[in-house]
């Protein structure tokens, strides 16, 4: 249900949650992409929470992450985009089917209003911790999926992604060759606070900590797991 503006800390505006079915439209479209352009191995889904608010926390090293995930996740995720990425056509799209803008260069306050938003509504989150498309081994962690966690109380799911990079499309040289296999892998939520509430810094860095540790062991797992 799409929630009227009000007032939230500090006197902040905070804007209406970006609306769920559009969300769903999306998980829709990446299923017939995903599962037609490649084959996507599936493991933990279930491990998802059925009901209420979660973070997808997602590995990347490729573009084809994102929609990877939402075209494999049981629920409809509204991922946290750099805004780079809402241009032309895609701008509309992206904004119809549920999805965030968020200036990586500031603190963006309508993305956290936002985001924090599709949490209060008991909605999927989607969120790369590294900020930017890297190795893909979480090996550099951002505040934001700590602040997010924290702040919400929402628990964090791991999604490793792999074999998006392993080889390169003879077709299209910036995508994965059609049909090679993808796997995603899910992991166990955990809560990434500590019990006490605590919203200072010296308590997000600590939880920065403990994600970095929980994320890192799924994705060793998940590479046993896949043999990749």
């Amino acid at each position: 249900m799409r929630r009227h503006p009000r007032r939230g800390e500090a006197g902040l505006e905070v804007s209406a949650a970006p609306s769920e079915r559009g969300a769903e439209v999306g998980r829709r479209i990446g299923v017939g992409l995903m599962y037609g352009l490649w084959k996507p191995r599936v493991l933990g889904a279930w491990k998802v929470p059925a009901a209420g608010p979660a973070i997808l926390a997602v590995n990347h090293s490729h573009n084809v992450d994102g929609p990877m995930v939402m075209g494999t996740a049981p629920r409809p995720t509204h991922f946290l985009i750099k805004k780079e990425a809402f241009i032309g056509p895609l701008d509309p799209f992206l904004r119809r089917i549920g999805q965030l803008k968020v200036d990586r260069e500031i603190a963006d306050r309508t993305a956290i209003t936002r985001a924090l938003g599709v949490l209060e509504d008991g909605g999927v989150l989607g969120i790369f911790p590294e900020g930017t498309r890297g190795e893909g081994d979480f090996a550099s962690l951002r505040a934001g999926l700590a602040y997010f966690a924290v702040r919400s109380g929402a628990p964090i799911v791991p999604v490793a992604v792999l074999g998006s990079t392993e080889k390169r499309g003879r077709l299209i040289k910036g995508l994965p060759p059609l049909r090679s296999r993808v796997d995603v892998v899910f992991g166990d939520p955990f809560e990434a606070g500590d019990g006490s509430g605590r919203r200072t810094r010296k308590a997000l860095d600590e939880a920065t900590v403990r994600i970095q540790e929980r994320l890192t062991a799924h994705l060793e797992n998940a590479r046993r797991l896949t043999g990749r």
